[in-house]
């Protein structure tokens, strides 16, 4: 077809009218990744911008035969987006409109968006009254532009409660359309981990500002006046008591005492724990309080399991106070909240987030509750960010937004740490723009507050907008950025301090994406031994790094070392957390494809089982990421001739990963190389043929895919032609060879799943 009009067409039933509206803006305003802008992928060139989208609402309000416009807006629409639920399939319009999309031709290039009910219900007794898919999506158009009665696999994104969620339904809607994957489209999230602990560590201190202003100016400096959290809470005795164990617990800090020997804010943290336990039984409420702000630090060095025996004992102590001020139960919720987002248990975290600010009534006349009750509606906001619930995320921090300004004025460093988080969630929406003018703003605002001096807050905020430009692919004024805020960070804290090390994870990031691998090597090790003497070594920012320093080894051909150092990480995210976990999953999974590589087959086989185990327990058997071991499962399976079990395999990922993403993903087409390979072994050499002709010129095109994957899939067909090449030969024609990939020292990133 030619250059279409319309980026989509959007079918649906005017009782959907508010989901066509929420699809048809976030389309429009979506910008993709600016690295794969003006590429050729599966739908041809990658553009600036998807609009415009037809929608019938806003493109029709003049017209005069509808009939004839709509007719004409197919024709000139590259995709078709149809928003299923009971009401579309019972609309004979929206019926009309898939069928005479497909009769164009276009029926590979249908998109659903399930808002409501079930699909394929009606194949149930009593269950068309939930069936959301209107008839023309279930079965194909046969050679007569009829349907016929062969039942269609439509590719959905579900945006029901407890499926893919608005945001991941609407990109992966988004990578249909462009044609990509939707990991390319979700990668910018990856490179956000780092920049959380600070926040935290800011919000431990400041409580700590507030249970004794001496003892927290001792230990921050600067930071004591910055936060103005909250005054006071106690009465005057709790307080002197509170101030005697504090300044007892830091006396170590002064170097008269210590006699020159350094001393870690670990070791102080550790006496300062054991001295609660045996101190203050008598008086549970400084206890509770002293529990709380040690808590709080140990969780913003990472340190979530020595945080947590504190942070729960405070809790329940102040529940079991008959005189507990709302204030003091709101902040220990708050604190238990931000420990359980941490730990990625969003459910409870949300429970307690809801609790804290339920506790506190509003009440203009108590500045410390509005205090306490802004602080805990922007934590929320992004525990809310992180479940990926964008706009109740927007909502909350909006309002933090709002009683901050009205609480400290228009320009204060509250609201500034707001707008940062504001940014971060825009920029999660795919309002890239939007997200770096805002950040812009935050920048300003600190700036306004703190002058010309170097100071944390500024330093942080040079450090985001540079992420936000490493987004948007300004990769030099982002790393100039970076630069600036580690040179800031370096005369704050002096050349270690875990702000520091963070910093350099980021710039290391950058030196990554720009192809100088070796000198991102030697940052990623410069952090990591910064990290290990400041955190020790079980800390979730060391996995973190040494999972970045294990692909650059990769992508330098070292394979070996990158296993060894991923296996470090590994050994980390166990003890961290011990029991099932997304992340530890996608680390074994990733160790057994390795494995594989470096022929250990007995190993890969132990890490991808266990893997794929771990992965069924937390997800439904139809989610990607089971797909996803199910592709390295059967890839090992492949190398040991155990082909009947690589075939169920590789079909099954195959079932799930069309489904999800499209059969032309390139994904999909690493499962269907895999199916070809088991064929193949089995003797099936005309269907091992056609799938692995198929997946490798998949795999050819696409820019994103891994280079292992693709020269895997490519040796798969040497094999086969090897094979068949007798007889080949005597019938005069030969499989076409695709070059073979670029070799690993030249290789791009592999997608980390």
């Amino acid at each position: 077809m030619e250059q279409p009009t319309y980026c989509a067409f959007i079918s649906y039933s005017h009782r959907d009218s508010r989901w066509a509206g929420w699809l048809h803006k976030g389309i429009e305003s979506y910008r993709p990744p600016r690295k794969i802008v003006g590429t050729h992928h599966a739908r041809g060139l990658i553009p600036k911008r998807m609009a415009p989208v037809f929608r019938d609402r806003d493109e029709l309000a003049t017209a005069t035969d509808l009939g004839a416009e709509i007719t004409a807006a197919l024709e000139r629409s590259g995709c078709q987006i149809v928003i299923c639920s009971p009401y579309a399939a019972k609309s004979k319009w929206v019926n009309e409109e898939i069928l005479s999309f497909k009769r164009l031709g276009r029926e590979d290039r249908i998109f659903c968006l399930i808002v409501d009910g079930e699909p394929n219900a009606s194949d149930l007794p009593d269950g068309a009254e939930q069936e959301c898919f209107p008839p023309a999506l279930r079965y194909r158009l046969g050679s007569d532009g009829k349907l016929s009665d062969v039942r269609s696999e439509p590719i959905a994104a579900d945006a029901r409660p407890g499926k893919d969620g608005r945001q991941n339904a609407k990109l992966k809607l988004i990578a249909g359309v462009l044609g990509v994957g939707f990991d390319t489209l979700k990668r910018r999230e990856q490179q956000r981990r780092n920049r959380r602990l600070f926040a935290i560590a800011c919000v431990a201190i400041a409580g700590m500002v507030v249970t004794s202003g001496l003892a927290a100016f001792a230990f921050m400096q600067k930071r004591a006046a910055d936060r103005q959290r909250v005054r006071a809470e106690r009465a005057a005795e709790t307080a002197n008591q509170t101030t005697d164990f504090l300044v007892d617990l830091f006396r170590i800090s002064d170097p008269g005492k210590a006699r020159g020997d350094a001393v870690t804010a670990r070791e102080m943290l550790d006496k300062g724990a054991a001295r609660i336990k045996r101190q203050l039984v008598k008086q549970p409420a400084v206890r509770a309080t002293l529990m709380d702000t040690l808590g709080t630090v140990y969780m913003g060095l990472g340190l979530y399991h020595s945080a947590k025996p504190l942070l729960d004992a405070a809790l329940a102590t102040r529940r079991g106070l008959p005189d507990v001020s709302p204030l003091a139960m709101s902040r220990s919720l708050e604190h238990e909240g931000e420990l359980l987002r941490m730990q990625a248990n969003y459910g409870a975290a949300e429970r307690d987030f809801r609790g804290a600010i339920a506790v506190l009534a509003p009440d203009r006349r108590d500045r410390r509750s509005e205090e306490q009750r802004a602080d805990t509606l922007q934590s929320f906001g992004e525990l809310l960010e992180d479940e990926g619930k964008y706009r109740e995320a927007d909502r909350r921090l909006r309002l933090a937004l709002d009683l901050q300004r009205k609480l400290y004025g228009p320009s204060n460093p509250a609201a500034a740490y707001t707008l940062k988080e504001l940014a971060r969630v825009m920029s999660d929406e795919g309002d890239l723009n939007g997200a770096i003018g805002t950040m812009r703003a935050a920048l300003a605002m600190e700036r306004s507050v703190w002058g010309t001096k170097p100071y944390p807050d500024v330093a942080e905020a040079l450090n985001d907008l540079g992420s936000l430009l490493e987004e948007h692919g300004n990769y030099n004024q982002a790393e100039s950025l970076l630069t600036q805020s580690i040179a800031m960070k370096r005369r704050l804290y002096g050349d270690t301090h875990p702000e520091v090390a963070a910093g350099l994870d980021n710039l290391a990031a950058i030196m990554d994406i720009k192809g100088d691998h070796v000198q991102a090597e030697a940052t990623y090790r410069e952090a990591l031994a910064m990290q290990r003497k400041l955190v020790g070594s079980v800390n979730p920012d060391v996995a973190t790094t040494l999972n970045n320093l294990a692909f650059v080894q990769s992508e330098r051909g070292h394979l070996h070392r990158a296993l060894a150092t991923e296996g470090e990480a590994l050994a980390i995210l166990r003890k961290l957390f011990p029991g099932d976990n997304p992340d530890v999953a996608t680390i074994m999974n990733r160790i057994g494809f390795w494995q594989i590589e470096a022929g250990q087959y007995g190993a890969a086989k132990t890490n991808l089982d266990a893997a794929l185990a771990m992965r069924r327990r937390l997800n439904a058997p139809n989610r990607l990421d089971v797909a996803t071991s199910l592709v390295n499962v059967a890839i090992l399976q492949i190398a040991e001739h155990q082909f009947d079990a690589a075939l169920a395999s590789s079909r099954q990922a195959v079932t799930v990963l069309s489904a999800a993403l499209s059969p032309d993903h390139w994904k999909t087409a690493v499962a269907e190389s895999a199916e070809g390979a088991a064929l193949a072994g089995l003797g099936h050499y005309s269907a091992a043929q056609r799938h692995l002709l198929h997946g490798v010129g998949i795999l050819e095109k696409n820019p994103a895919a891994p280079p292992d994957y693709r020269r895997l899939a490519v040796s798969y067909l040497h094999r086969l032609n090897a094979r068949t090449a007798m007889q080949r030969s005597r019938s005069g024609t030969a499989l076409r060879i695709p070059p073979a990939a670029a070799p690993a020292a030249a290789r791009e990133r592999r997608d980390r799943r």
